[in-house]
């Protein structure tokens, strides 16, 4: 009636005969015991407090259709919630586009996306507030089951007005201890004893990649960086790429872990395949040699390694 003008109207456009739509108003003014519409003219219009409740029954009608929506989804196997804990050095890029993709093929499915840096993932995974993980593998467990999904290459960066930048290549070690590192610092404790790749004496340590980066750009000191977060900044003359003895580059190794007792269903198992499509560019394997160079602790490298390797193949954590 409110969009149509008349009850006449309203019942055309619901499939009802006008006197059912009038006795359906009727009835909701004596349970609300409010007038909704002025009858004292030829045609009804809404009263003030009719206009009011219009606005509180249009949400209610959305939020109905809403959950009508999710119930269906539920019941065609796919998750009522996805939620993601990826590896802050995961590229947003990929995951983006992977994550428009799902939401045209499921629009009512909410989605939440945790960024978290070293065991923050991880965390997120065992406390339950997480289903999908993306993120370096950790010591096995027979709790999660984890594939890998691709490499992220790492280089050691410094800002192009520090020391080091100017330092004759290729750089050794001897050098690179001399000189403040940024290293990340873990907020859970999972990684609490974290202390690879850590080379030099002097440590400033960061708990969050973006602020790591800030400090980087302003010429604090060196570290070791996902490539696709600086190759522009060193493109453009603001960032180093040092040249060293050893590790000029490594792979950094991310997995897609999830709960045995929780499966992926259609929308994650959709995310991942076209999140691997896209990620088809990087490094398929994740060899020995940079797995003895990426920044994990030697307790954690050495078990993760028994079970990559010699089989290289999908593997329970």
């Amino acid at each position: 009636m409110a969009d149509t003008g008349s009850f006449s109207a309203a019942g055309r456009s619901l499939g009802r005969v006008q006197s059912a739509v009038s006795q359906t108003v009727q009835a909701l003014e004596a349970t609300l015991n409010i007038a909704l519409f002025d009858r004292s003219e030829k045609t009804p219009v809404l009263t003030e407090a009719g206009k009011s409740l219009l606005t509180d029954a249009r949400r209610l009608i959305t939020g109905a259709e809403a959950l009508r929506a999710r119930a269906e989804t539920i019941a065609s196997d796919i998750e009522p919630e996805l939620t993601l804990a990826v590896e802050a050095m995961f590229p947003n890029g990929p995951l983006m586009s992977s994550l428009k993709t799902l939401n045209a093929h499921f629009p009512h499915l909410p989605v939440t996306v945790f960024t978290e840096a070293l065991g923050g993932a991880e965390q997120r995974l065992r406390e339950g507030s997480a289903r999908i993980g993306l993120y370096p593998p950790r010591p096995a467990s027979g709790d999660f089951v984890t594939e890998f999904l691709a490499s992220i290459t790492m280089i050691p960066v410094v800002a192009a007005a520090h020391p080091l930048a100017m330092a004759a290549e290729p750089i050794p070690r001897s050098v690179l201890e001399d000189h403040i590192q940024l290293v990340l610092t873990d907020r859970t404790a999972i990684t609490a004893n974290f202390s690879g790749g850590v080379i030099s004496r002097h440590i400033w340590r960061f708990a969050d990649l973006a602020t790591r980066l800030d400090y980087l750009l302003a010429g604090f000191g060196w570290c070791n960086m996902p490539a696709h977060m600086v190759n522009a900044h060193v493109a453009a003359g603001r960032l180093k790429h040092l040249q060293l003895t050893e590790n000029t580059q490594w792979q950094f190794p991310i997995h897609v872990v999830h709960h045995r007792n929780r499966p992926l269903q259609r929308a994650g198992q959709m995310l991942i395949a076209d999140l691997r499509e896209r990620l088809k560019g990087c490094p398929s394997e994740f060899t020995q040699a940079e797995f003895a160079r990426a920044e994990f602790p030697a307790s954690d490298k050495a078990r993760t390694a028994e079970k990559i390797y010699p089989t290289r193949r999908k593997y329970r954590r």
